[in-house]
């Protein structure tokens, strides 16, 4: 048998975990390789106090392991050295002839203890010496990966062995010294991003803002001068953000096969409710300061423009990133993410379509605190939950998934679960193929490409054609005018839902009139208000907030009031054909309480790209038109000179370059 907890395989740091509450080991015992099975006798040795070292090992005709011995580092003696032979070192005499080991045979790959002498002729380690046991002397993962991120913090080497000790409760409980902390540290470095390969991925990124000057990328450095973080987008991906940036979708859950750096896209949805690329990342750990750094460098190259949702996986560290960078962003969690941690934690209910039914209801059913409140408490008793620790972790961050708590946060329908879904798909790739930094990069691009190739042809479509109306008046051409096909077809599905609403008027003072509405077959009751002054409809519901599309409750007001188009407040316009055309943003959208002089020339800077990107594409469809903007940008330079406020801001930026001259000769 396989060591399992709760229903699952574990992953290997699991298993160190519980490798480490081992105090006996019994013949019959099984590991799933050598690795495991050496780590289960070191684990258990230094408990005791011995050190191991590996022994005989026997193999079959086709060379696969059949037997491994795993002594006492004491076992035998140390043979007579040449003493006339020069060594730097000569190591201590340490053998005692030990009769102490652990016999493992294997069996259809499966490691099974098949002998054990546990009599040892010396002395085992007291608990403060057991840090010097050679065998035990290692970094688990457990242990690396608290003191991975300790470094990426400028942490000295010799002061990561001492936060490890504290951690750990003292230096006796690390199960290292402090020579293999800083060995641990330099084999770490070297693992990392070779120079070259760095190195050219900026070459790779200078030679793209060379071909496109709107290209961005900003990269960190560690305490040793190493690359450890990078960033980019590409001047589409900005005007693509301006856009459709009021929701991003953060994923973190891709690692490069070759680094085991995570590859961290930035992820929207655009007009076509089709995935649209705002930049990507590598990082290279989950640490608060690789996200701040990262929040940060990403609102940079968009103009400090922060969106109004962002969709993550559940992490402390992130979170905290997320509260510190984006004070103005709503942090949600995924749901796909959350469904695929079910499976892994709660695997056995998961499966069971009753426990499914009431799961998902906590996800997308309750529009009231008390209805979830009630619901969840249900569902926690009913198959006796009460002391799952993930459910109850799951609950404690419930203002970050369940709907009721945020029916007033637009989320531009990103929070369903195929969502992440088509993410993966775009992205699992860069898991599983091993490529260089610049091979990933241009894997992005090739995927960036055929995500604007699907939405170019999204484009082509709505352009050239009309989707069948189900009726050929009214609101039904209203909306299919406006609206994009894919967006079309979820308002149309709202509108023909009308006719199974049921709608009665419960208040009115003459303009402002209250609705309740029930839908044929369920009980839940909404409260629509209508006010007929300034032809104003809101519902209970929220999807209108939620969403950017009208309900079929408010919709059934409209009908009820003869409307034969839908109002202009309410057509979104992230979600019509023109959506990307003439982009004019708000200022207090980017408006925020750092660097305002920067978000303000950025604001200017977004529509000017805006703008011209329309005429240059435009023009350089023939030689004429090429010859037209030319002569226009001629004309448009000569009235910037002339211009005396345009003049005085750049003479006021020569004269910051010119100081900077001076003070840079000053000092050398």
């Amino acid at each position: 048998m396989d060591y399992t907890c709760q229903g699952k395989i574990l992953e290997r740091s699991d298993k160190e975990e519980i490798f480490d509450a081992i105090d006996e080991l019994k013949v019959g015992m099984e590991v799933s390789n050598e690795a495991e099975a050496y780590n289960l006798c070191n684990t258990y040795a230094f408990r005791k106090g011995f050190s191991i070292r590996k022994g005989n090992i026997r193999r079959d005709a086709q060379n696969n392991v059949r037997q491994r011995d795993y002594f006492c580092s004491k076992e035998g003696f140390q043979s007579d050295e040449d003493l006339c032979e020069v060594k730097k070192v000569r190591r201590l005499d340490t053998r005692t002839g030990c009769k102490a080991l652990i016999r493992f045979t294997v069996d259809n790959g499966i490691w099974k203890i098949s002998h054990i002498n546990l009599d040892h002729n010396h002395e085992f380690a007291k608990p403060e010496e057991r840090q010097f046991l050679r065998s035990g002397r290692h970094i688990p993962r457990v242990r690396a990966g608290i003191l991975g991120p300790k470094v990426d913090e400028s942490t000295r080497p010799t002061k990561s062995y001492s936060y490890l000790g504290k951690k750990f409760g003292n230096a006796e409980n690390v199960g290292s010294t402090n020579q293999d902390c800083l060995n641990y540290l330099q084999r770490n470095k070297e693992e990392m991003l070779e120079g070259g390969d760095g190195q050219s991925l900026i070459n790779y990124f200078k030679h793209k803002q060379m071909e496109d000057p709107s290209f961005f990328y900003s990269v960190q450095v560690d305490q040793f001068n190493r690359i450890t973080n990078y960033f980019w987008r590409d001047g589409r991906s900005k005007l693509d953000y301006d856009c459709f940036g009021d929701v991003v979708c953060f994923d973190t859950t891709f690692r490069t096969k070759k680094y085991n750096l995570i590859c961290a896209p930035f992820v929207g949805v655009n007009h076509h409710c089709k995935n649209v690329l705002f930049g990507c990342a590598f990082v290279s750990d989950e640490s608060t300061d690789s996200f701040i750094w990262l929040f940060e460098t990403f609102l940079e190259s968009m103009g400090y423009k922060q969106p109004k949702t962002i969709f993550t996986d559940v992490g402390n560290a992130m979170a905290n990133a997320i509260a510190v960078m984006l004070r103005e962003t709503r942090h949600r969690l995924c749901i796909w993410h959350i469904s695929k941690n079910a499976t892994q934690y709660i695997g056995s209910h998961y499966s069971n379509h009753e426990f499914k039914e009431h799961f998902n209801k906590c996800f997308h059913d309750c529009l009231t605190e008390a209805e979830f409140e009630s619901t969840w408490n249900d569902l926690i008793r009913k198959f006796n939950l009460e002391g799952n620790s993930w459910l109850q972790e799951l609950y404690s961050l419930r203002e970050k998934w369940c709907p009721a708590f945020s029916l007033d946060t637009f989320t531009a329908n990103i929070r369903s679960s195929n969502r992440g879904e088509s993410i993966t798909s775009t992205f699992h790739q860069i898991s599983t193929k091993t490529m260089d930094l610049i091979g990933l990069v241009q894997h992005y691009e090739k995927k960036t490409k055929v995500v604007r190739s699907a939405e170019l042809e999204e484009d082509f479509r709505c352009k050239n054609g009309m989707p069948h109306l189900r009726a050929n008046s009214g609101i039904f051409k209203h909306a299919a005018s406006e609206y994009t096909i894919k967006m079309y077809s979820f308002f149309e599905n709202e509108l023909m839902s009308i006719f199974g609403v049921r709608m009665i008027e419960v208040g009115n003072d003459g303009n402002q009139y209250i609705y309740e509405a029930i839908e044929e077959g369920h009980p839940r009751v909404y409260i629509i208000e209508y006010n007929s002054a300034t032809s104003m409809v809101s519902c209970s519901c929220k999807l209108f907030e939620s969403i950017g599309l009208l309900c079929r409750h408010a919709l059934k007001v409209l009908d009820l009031k003869n409307f034969t188009s839908i109002p202009t407040r309410y057509i979104v316009k992230r979600w019509t054909k023109g959506a990307k055309k003439r982009i004019v943003e708000s200022s207090h959208l980017y408006e925020s309480s750092y660097k305002m002089g920067k978000s303000a020339q950025s604001l200017r800077l977004s529509e000017l790209m805006h703008e011209g990107n329309n005429v240059f594409s435009i023009g350089s469809l023939c030689d004429s038109g090429t010859r037209i903007v030319k002569q226009k940008l001629v004309e448009a330079m000569k009235l910037l000179e002339s211009d005396e406020e345009t003049t005085s801001m750049q003479g006021n930026l020569n004269k910051v370059d010119d100081q900077f001259v001076r003070d840079v000769l000053l000092d050398n």
